[in-house]
């Protein structure tokens, strides 16, 4: 694994864990709310959890198809989940490093290092907050991105992503004047131990790395303060550099918004403006043959003395209108329709909210952007109070959190191509506490269609589609006083956008703890995985069991 990546998740969380004493001590005055939590008015700052662990266990993973091995893993890892909240400020951290060590003269040995952090620290009390976000996961790369199959067996089919942003966040008031801005930077990287390539042996072009730049500013009033409508006008800007075949996309805009008051729970919404919007790479450094160069990573190689070619260049006109209702302050719709990357777009959101047991959220997005960007934005939009699902027998976080309000799915990683894209699709995640027993409920679909410039190793993807679907539930409950049973799974179904196949893979676990001591707790779980891939040429079923200890500090 490379260093720089290996900490690139637990710097991240080590902020936010200095930041602890500042969210256990936020400002009590005034009835702010920090980003992602819901406040009430003169309720104490909150310190709920911060539980480092260690686990040890025993695994047997058995490979059911196309082949019949059995392999043996002594599993250590040790790791932290906390939560914090203050009136302020509040963040979240579940972190874990694994270490998988095998048996036997066939054995890989694995580290692995999973997790999601988000949180917000106020600087100023209502006016200015401080963000920061990191994600470390894996997926299987024969699964074409879009599972999360039982890696144990089969290292070399896995790849590992991390994302990770920060930045500042503004919101106050000059006069009837209401101020909102953020600033974000972003980095994100892809690891895989082996070149991956189609049903055809051609290379597919792997993410490796990028960097995102994020700056928006918004002004405007609210509708009977100055005018009988609230008008606002916005400015921002987005940039993503992609290492692979120095690809960059670039997104400037201005736009103004009228709001018009229908009724006290509905209001008509429009808006119209100017974006430019450029996508452009260089090519692959060429052999004498006029074939691209392929490194060892199985990505092409950058010619850094090509001239940058554009690839998608939109300048000019932006426009949509749509509905906002909110009924009361556990219900909230805003959707729009309009005009933007020169085509039609729809986008918008919905949170239902019913109760503190309850959440419902649904999103529907339209965005060119890149695979790290899609990450960052994700991870952008979850809130800072959480607790993460994790699978009970590879300790994998895929994605799915329990919280108060808000997202609570990160969407699936789809495609892992390097290629810039226009990407839309649709989320959604229900979670509900009822009594001793917790579910969450997370699902989507994702459609990118590529964007490559003509003349470059990667004009042939110009214009194709992926698609993904997945769904992943979560479920606990309370056996007693000393006792629980967690239950997860899975499903996804990836469809390629060349002509080298589709995969579907699902996947179901059961783990049951039991408390020894205070502190100690004895641990038994089971999982099936099956991946049917046409990136194989044969599909892969997983039979795991683990047994161990856990010990909470």
């Amino acid at each position: 694994m490379n260093l720089r990546a290996l900490l690139a998740l637990p710097i991240a969380c080590a902020a936010l864990l200095a930041a602890v004493p500042a969210l256990a001590q936020a400002n009590p005055m005034g009835q702010g709310q920090g980003q992602g939590q819901a406040e009430v008015p003169g309720e104490a700052s909150r310190a709920r959890a911060v539980r480092p662990y260690i686990e040890v266990g025993q695994v047997l993973s058995a490979q059911l198809s196309p082949n019949d091995d059995v392999l043996t893993f002594t599993q250590v890892a040790v790791g932290v989940d906390m939560n914090i909240q203050g009136r302020h400020s509040g963040a979240a951290v579940s972190l874990r490093y694994e270490r998988n060590i095998g048996y036997g003269s066939d054995s890989i040995d694995t580290d692995t290092v999973s997790g999601v952090a988000r949180g917000t620290l106020a600087l100023v009390p209502n006016t200015l907050s401080f963000e920061a976000g990191a994600l470390a996961a894996r997926t299987r790369l024969d699964a074409g991105g879009g599972a999360t199959a039982n890696p144990l067996v089969r290292e070399d089919a896995e790849s590992r992503f991390y994302s990770l942003y920060a930045g500042p966040s503004l919101e106050t008031r000059v006069g009837d004047v209401g101020l909102q801005g953020v600033a974000r930077v972003g980095y994100n990287r892809s690891e895989n131990n082996t070149a991956l390539v189609d049903a055809q042996g051609r290379p597919v072009d792997v993410f490796d790395d990028s960097f995102t730049y994020l700056g928006q500013l918004r002004a405007g009033t609210r509708a009977g303060e100055v005018l009988p409508v609230g008008v606002a006008v916005t400015a921002g800007a987005y940039q993503e550099d992609i290492r692979n075949l120095d690809q960059r996309v670039r997104d400037l805009f201005a736009r103004a918004d009228v709001t018009v008051p229908v009724s006290p729970n509905v209001a008509l919404v429009g808006g119209v403006g100017y974006e430019n919007v450029e996508v452009s790479s260089r090519d692959a450094l060429r052999d004498t043959n006029g074939n691209p160069v392929v490194g060892s990573d199985g990505r092409y190689v950058t010619d850094t003395a090509s001239p940058r070619v554009i690839a998608f260049d939109i300048d000019g006109l932006l426009w949509d209108v749509g509905v906002m209702w909110r009924p009361s302050s556990r219900t909230a719709l805003e959707a729009r329709v309009g005009r933007r990357y020169d085509s039609t777009t729809y986008y918008g959101t919905f949170t239902y909210n019913p109760s503190q047991r309850s959440a419902f959220a649904l999103a529907v997005y339209d965005g060119v952007t890149g695979f790290g960007g899609l990450l960052n934005n994700s991870l952008a939009g979850l809130s800072s109070d959480f607790e993460a699902i994790r699978n009970p027998v590879t300790g994998d976080f895929g994605g799915l959190v329990t919280n108060a309000e808000g997202q609570s799915v990160i969407g699936g990683l789809g495609s892992v191509r390097s290629a810039a894209f226009r990407g839309r699709g649709v989320r959604a995640s229900y979670q509900r506490r009822m009594g001793r027993l917790t579910a969450a409920l997370g699902a989507g679909y994702d459609r990118r269609t590529f964007i490559a410039a003509q003349g470059t190793v990667l004009a042939p993807l110009d214009g194709l589609t992926d698609e993904s679907h997945y769904v992943v539930i979560g479920a606990s409950r309370e056996m007693g006083r000393n006792a629980s049973l967690t239950t997860n799974a899975y499903v996804n179904w990836f469809n390629s956008a060349t002509d080298s196949g589709d995969v579907t893979a699902t996947g179901i676990s059961a783990a049951y703890n039991r408390a020894i001591t205070r502190r100690l707790t004895g641990r038994a779980a089971v999982a099936l995985d099956y991946v049917d891939s046409d990136f194989s040429a044969e599909d892969f079923a997983f039979a795991t069991a683990l047994v161990g200890l856990r010990y909470d500090f």
